[in-house]
């Protein structure tokens, strides 16, 4: 392309900004129209019965734990009164695999078993008191 005169240059720099600018705001719909498209996620947050925490202990393994479970937002063990509150984003895990990560950390939770391997390396504290653990008053 060759450009004769000043009129011309100056066209052709106008041309070039329209097709920028006209770039950029196809560009922005687009970003806007996608975000609006984003549903916002679903939160739940559970109780769980969590009958065999003992000890501050229990409750730091456990809170350090679930945390890094794929979907977990927030972890709450109170552990005098043997319960556990998990608030996670539905769409990235369930009730179901919660307890279960609990029960893979050795403490029962709800109707879900704690897993036999890792109870048995729990500290002595940690333990039921059938088993001659948990906290002495």
């Amino acid at each position: 392309m060759t450009l004769q005169t000043g009129k011309d240059l100056i066209k052709f720099v106008q041309t070039i900004h329209m097709k920028k600018l006209l770039l950029l705001l196809v560009a922005v719909a687009g970003l806007s129209t996608l975000g609006m498209s984003q549903v916002k996620k679903a939160v739940q947050t559970v109780t769980i019965k969590t009958p065999t925490v003992q000890c501050e202990s229990c409750k730091n393994r456990i809170e350090k734990y679930m945390i890094r479970e794929t979907g977990v937002q927030k972890v709450t063990v109170d552990y005098k009164r043997k319960v556990t509150k998990v608030t996670f984003v539905t769409d990235r895990t369930n009730i179901e695999n919660i307890k279960t990560a609990i029960a893979n950390v050795g403490y029962d939770a709800d109707d879900v078993t704690a897993n036999e391997e890792t109870y048995k390396n729990l500290p002595l504290c940690c333990k039921k008191p059938e088993d001659g653990g948990g906290m002495k008053e």
